[in-house]
């Protein structure tokens, strides 16, 4: 059995739990070098406030569905769930209610790939959804900052084979990011399911 423990991020208007060690360190280092090399990665263009450029990050989306799933101007249709996929999938969802339908995976190449301030808040998503982002390869820091309390800020190092979920209405109100950092670091792959409804 894997190990279980479990932090309490204790924030208002938010429920998010992180798991440090949610996959062995071997298990975790087996799906990163599988992931790296079997993902079909690629590079999307993203318009934000009106202007296009590179997405500062490689992408690749899963699902058990058809259903696309769009954000930043950008649509991508799934792939099919791999076998390795559905085993962490099932897993996650031993910590959760929801049964989730999508992945997308998101390849951080190095410290100029980032991913700025967002919530996962796109309408298919439904009203207070489910995030569950897995972590294999260098640990990167999770930055979250509220809504309208600008004092609010939080900042996590996301490991190596953690599990970190967000629930309830932390969409509603707390924006998220992975910031660029000029550390020379190795790529990180994040996982991170989602229910398409």
């Amino acid at each position: 059995m894997f190990p279980s423990e479990e932090i309490q991020l204790n924030l208002p208007d938010a429920k998010i739990s992180y798991f440090p060690n949610f996959f062995n360190e071997a298990e975790a280092h087996f799906y990163y070098e599988t992931f790296l090399k079997t993902l079909p990665w690629q590079q999307d263009d993203i318009t934000v406030f009106g202007k296009t450029y590179a997405q500062p990050r490689l992408t690749a989306l899963f699902a058990n569905n058809n259903k696309s799933y769009s954000y930043s101007n950008i649509t991508m249709q799934p792939h099919n769930f791999s076998n390795d996929l559905l085993a962490i999938k099932h897993r996650i969802e031993t910590k959760t209610d929801a049964i989730f339908t999508t992945c997308l995976a998101n390849l951080y190449r190095d410290g100029q790939d980032s991913n700025g301030w967002h919530a996962d808040n796109e309408k298919e998503l439904g009203k207070n959804p489910v995030i569950a982002s897995v972590t294999f390869g260098e640990a990167r820091h999770f930055h979250l900052k509220h809504r309208r309390d600008k004092t609010l800020r939080e900042k996590l190092l996301l490991a190596h084979g953690s599990l970190l979920l967000m629930q309830g209405e932390t969409q509603h109100h707390w924006l998220h990011q992975i910031a660029k950092t000029k550390r020379q670091i190795q790529p990180r792959i994040n996982l991170t399911f989602r229910v398409i409804k």
